[in-house]
């Protein structure tokens, strides 16, 4: 799949960077200046709803109902469908997880940083939350009894290992809370992805759950090592909804536990949004704060049967194209019920790590460079380089014998793979002669010196 067919079938809203508020602790923004270095992580969604292969969370609303069950048995009520979800927890089992051998798969992909989700809208909690019996640990959960249970805790611990900083996704709405989807207040139970109640006719409620909320993320700063970043989703959970948390309150105890914690506050903006989260989309354009696209490596964000896989060359492409317009690749991949990564994705991810160990340098620690994108070109810049980097379509069999390269300004040499190659410019055109004899790679990395 081509960029361009990949951005017609995603037309999805972001936030735009006129909104963004530079944080004001120093240590804050040098992680941010870190994280635009790392360019590539992996977003790893998984809970109870993988043994069913189906949408993360958003099949329990009744007003999601029409197009988050697909091809469930529709004859089913939401009241039974609730319950038989709940009820997956006395069956979650995945006694293939062996944190270390992600930790070394997503070190070998080239993976900088992990989005792991932590808890997602259903508020199952995949660590040994204190504050909620609905968790990877409760005794109703046959895996609880693993050495393993503690997931957030041995992976975390597996990929700093691996060198691979932590980034812990947290869902603001949580749909199993007593607090947020409260009991007798919907008209037939009927449930949004909103609280159940009015908040300012019950602020006692609300109040438990921004406790609960509250005491739940500081959980994590305090008792699960270095994290880099709170990733928040859940953007209905906010002050102009009349749903304030008073997220700023946290981030403040939560920095004097770890001073250089980011937050990402997805799609409400202010000074807990430190940097914004276009998802399952590439922007045409590029963007001059902080950002990070989370894409999926399949078709879902979860682990979907018989899932259809985008190829290395599609992730490579958008990786790049994502790079030159100042932004980070999350790509996700969800993993089985059982607790394999999906057989399918592993030579994908191979391929792309072993293409990023070839080009890495075009790639990590760069900066946009004029003219940015223009035709089949990404570029990049560091330490005075600037890296044309060449999307090779996917029915060129080898490179052009002659390769016109647009850029900007003179430039006094060109090499690819270290080989300096003979080029002339003619006003902001070189034509470079590429003499054959190369690998064939997706993507191909022109060095310019000025």
């Amino acid at each position: 799949m081509e960029l361009t067919d990949f951005n017609e079938q995603h037309n999805h809203n972001y936030t735009e960077e006129d909104r963004y508020v530079v944080p004001k602790q120093p240590e804050v923004r040098e992680s941010l200046e870190a994280f635009q270095d790392r360019k590539f992580g992996v977003m790893v969604t998984w809970g109870t709803y993988s043994q069913w292969g189906i949408v993360e969370s958003w099949a329990l609303p009744d007003e999601d109902r029409s197009w988050a069950w697909h091809d469930m048995d529709k004859r089913v009520g939401s009241h039974e469908f609730r319950k038989r979800y709940l009820e997956l927890v006395k069956t979650f089992n995945p006694v293939r997880f062996r944190p270390d051998d992600w930790a070394k798969t997503f070190r070998d992909a080239g993976f900088q940083y992990l989005i792991f989700i932590t808890k997602h809208h259903d508020g199952f909690s995949l660590w040994d939350t204190q504050y909620s019996d609905y968790k990877i640990t409760s005794p109703e959960c046959p895996y609880s009894r693993n050495p393993n249970a503690d997931i957030c805790k041995v992976l975390f611990d597996a990929c700093r290992e691996e060198g691979i900083k932590i980034h812990a996704y947290f869902s603001k709405p949580d749909w199993h809370s007593p607090y947020y989807w409260a009991k007798g207040f919907s008209k037939d139970e009927y449930m949004t992805r909103n609280p159940s109640y009015n908040i300012e006719q019950h602020p006692e409620l609300w109040e438990k759950f921004r406790e609960y909320t509250r005491s739940q993320l500081l959980e994590l700063v305090e008792k699960y090592g270095r994290l880099e970043c709170l990733w928040l989703d859940g953007g209905q959970v906010n002050p102009a909804n009349g749903q304030d948390i008073r997220l700023s309150e946290i981030m403040e105890e939560a920095r004097k536990i770890q001073p250089w914690l980011m937050a990402a506050d997805r799609t409400v903006g202010g000074e807990n949004e430190n940097f914004i989260t276009p998802e399952q989309l590439v922007p045409d354009h590029v963007i001059h704060v902080p950002w990070e696209s989370c894409i999926t490596l399949g078709t879902s964000f979860s682990y979907k049967f018989d899932d259809e896989y985008k190829d290395a060359r599609t992730v490579i492409h958008m990786l790049c194209d994502i790079v030159a317009k100042g932004g980070n690749l999350a790509l996700n991949v969800g993993p089985r019920p059982d607790g394999l990564l999906p057989a399918p994705a592993l030579p994908i991810l191979a391929e792309i790590g072993a293409w990023l160990r070839r080009n890495g340098e075009a790639i990590y620690g760069t900066r946009p460079a004029a003219p940015y994108r223009e035709g089949n070109f990404a570029y990049t810049g560091k330490n005075g380089q600037v890296y044309a980097i060449y999307l090779a379509p996917a029915n060129e069999k080898m490179l052009p014998s002659i390769l016109e390269i647009p850029v900007e300004g003179h430039v006094e040499k060109v090499s690819l793979q270290g080989k300096a190659m003979k080029f002339t410019q003619e006003g902001r055109i070189l034509h470079v002669m590429t003499e054959h004899g190369y690998d064939l790679e997706p993507a191909y990395v022109f060095t310019l010196s000025k």
